[in-house]
């Protein structure tokens, strides 16, 4: 069984940093703090210079990261130091141009290698999937779909292939209102469970406690990303113990 399908035998806490923000030192620190926490699956970013996927939020620390140098063997060399420590369920989330420019195959064989679970690829679209699938598949490393509220007939036909998880954006942060959401939420979960079994999360960035009362009724758990990236760039290199803390508070209550 993998270190994903063992993470979803409760509901799932998923939290998220960038890699290198402030340093890669503190990074492994931040992710052990997590562990600490009882966090189930890290996602670790690895920065890109155009993260069109990302908040203002994420994109200022991918921003820090890049400035001080840090390289996608530097992310491996990371996640190669913390499986000497703990065998938590780690993905990455990165974009097509830097796995290209890295060379498919190399990328996942050292996912294999080093223990990574699946990969995020946020501009990746469906319909090109394959090319990266094929190296994916070969090395046992699942690509992770993300999905928002769309329509019924493209929901569906991504959902059907997913691996690993299904990562379904909240859609609370537009502008119709609450009621709306929660409506167009449940039947998204609704198309999405009539092709695939396949666990499915709910991502926030700054969960609320109704946040995670809907993600504990509707999905199999909670992504949360922001607001850790806001409690680095506030306190930099000492924001383990807060990210311990908030990371604690949000695994108790799920």
């Amino acid at each position: 069984m993998s270190k994903l399908s063992e993470a979803f035998r409760n509901k799932t806490l998923t939290a998220f940093l960038t890699a290198g923000d402030p340093d890669i030192n503190s990074t492994e620190d931040f992710v052990m703090q997590m562990v600490r926490a009882g966090v189930d699956i890290v996602e670790i970013s690895i920065p890109f210079s155009d993260p069109i996927a990302e908040n203002e939020v994420v994109q200022a620390s991918t921003l820090r990261a890049l400035k001080v140098g840090i390289t996608i063997d530097n992310v491996f060399e990371l996640v190669e130091s913390l499986r000497k420590k703990t065998d938590v369920a780690i993905v990455f989330l990165t974009y097509l141009n830097p796995i290209f420019n890295y060379g498919y195959e190399l990328f996942f064989q050292k996912c294999n290698k080093l223990g990574v679970e699946g990969v995020i690829i946020p501009d990746l679209p469906y319909e090109e999937k394959e090319e990266v699938q094929t190296f994916a598949q070969k090395y046992g490393v699942d690509v992770i779909c993300i999905l928002t509220v769309e329509p019924k007939e493209r929901v569906r036909k991504i959902a059907c292939c997913a691996g690993g998880f299904i990562y379904l954006i909240s859609p609370f942060n537009s502008p119709t209102s609450k009621q709306e959401d929660l409506q167009n939420l449940k039947e998204t979960i609704k198309e999405i469970k009539k092709v695939t079994n396949t666990p499915l999360v709910l991502g926030f960035g700054t969960p609320s406690s109704n946040d995670i009362k809907i993600a504990k009724e509707l999905s199999q758990g909670l992504v949360v990303g922001s607001k850790i990236v806001r409690i680095i760039a506030q306190y930099g290199k000492n924001a383990s113990e807060k990210i311990y803390e908030y990371v604690k508070t949000l695994k108790d209550a799920l």
